[in-house]
């Protein structure tokens, strides 16, 4: 029987270095984001690494396409969910100026991922697979600029972390990449890097680095977070 992981919310960083990670290891990937025009690339990439792999266009907060997306793809084994705002233009409120409608629409990024995890826990439970987010470093430090980003970021870490000591004994793995820095090569990393005038001079880190701790999360599975930071 093949395996198979679902790469939700795949850019040219993190996503497509999971997809590349659990490729090599021998699982057909999915790949699903907002937009198909690199979707062409991204599996020219993963076939010429030997990857089987096929690509879906949705937008994960579109609750319908994204379920029925699911169903196209079949039983899956592995679930990585990624997505998040990747608009620099401009920046949030501050914690201090932040409203309600500002939480409600930051946690428009929550609920695609609790929709993701009760559509495809049964088939996972199966197969003893598992579930693997990633999120900022907000969740855990106060980092108050972010303001209402820090809310869903906090509440998607509590999620993953809350599964992960509800499915242990059920067989699956649940974790979260708590991420602090800029990704290499993924989209905000590319926006940073045109204006340096506006963000001056960054650290960042390696997305397949990243990868291969997610791996090593999902195949021990003894521990339900891993932070990764440049501060």
């Amino acid at each position: 029987m093949s395996r198979k992981v679902v790469v939700l919310g795949v850019g040219p960083g993190l996503g497509m270095s999971i997809a590349h990670r659990f490729g090599r290891e021998g699982y057909d990937v999915a790949l699903v984001s907002r937009g198909a025009a690199r979707h062409e690339g991204y599996l020219a990439e993963l076939a010429g690494a030997g990857v089987k792999a096929e690509a879906f266009a949705v937008d994960v907060r579109d609750r319908t396409r994204l379920l029925s997306t699911l169903d196209s793809i079949g039983p899956v084994d592995v679930v990585y969910h990624g997505p998040g705002a990747t608009d620099l233009s401009e920046a949030p409120e501050e914690i201090t100026a932040t409203t309600s409608a500002d939480a409600r629409a930051a946690l428009d990024w929550l609920y695609p991922a609790v929709d993701v995890v009760q559509h495809v826990l049964p088939g996972v439970v199966e197969r003893g697979g598992g579930l693997l987010f990633a999120g900022g470093l907000s969740a855990v430090r106060p980092m108050p600029m972010l303001g209402a980003l820090a809310l869903s970021g906090a509440a998607l870490r509590n999620y993953a972390v809350t599964l992960h000591a509800a499915l242990a004994e059920k067989g699956v793995y649940a974790g979260t990449l708590t991420i602090g820095g800029l990704v290499e090569r993924g989209d905000i990393h590319r926006a940073v890097r045109a204006d340096p005038g506006r963000f001056g001079e960054v650290r960042t880190l390696d997305p397949d680095a990243i990868a291969d701790v997610a791996w090593q999360m999902f195949v021990r599975r003894d521990r339900a977070e891993e932070v990764f930071s440049v501060f």
